[in-house]
């Protein structure tokens, strides 16, 4: 993500990495295919600020070839993938190439 363009990442906290057991966590960390194919579901390949999102939902393809669903109710946000979803908890982080959104959970 440090090359050139503009990127959204959904980036899971502490406490959401947290939530991971640890022996699929270990798994993650000892296939990295694996673990770039969730890292990469958490970026899409384009700059999108909270303020972009629409009500309902809407489907955005994502860096690494995922499609995921973001959902907005009003002042919500929540992330649906094949993997899980997550809650938007702090949205808009400004950063040099993009945006980032910190969710809840690893999805």
């Amino acid at each position: 993500l440090s090359g050139p363009g503009t990127f959204t990442v959904f980036a899971p906290t502490n406490d959401a990495f947290a939530k991971i057991p640890a022996d699929a966590l270990n798994g993650l960390l000892a296939k990295p295919d694996d673990l770039k194919a969730v890292l990469l579901r958490h970026v899409l390949p384009n700059k999108v600020p909270s303020s972009a999102i629409p009500r309902g939902s809407t489907t955005v393809g994502t860096v690494g070839g995922e499609d995921i669903t973001v959902l907005r109710n009003y002042n919500t946000i929540k992330i649906k993938s094949s993997a899980g979803s997550a809650k938007v908890i702090l949205a808009d982080v400004a950063a040099t190439n993009g945006v980032i959104h910190a969710v809840d959970t690893v999805f």
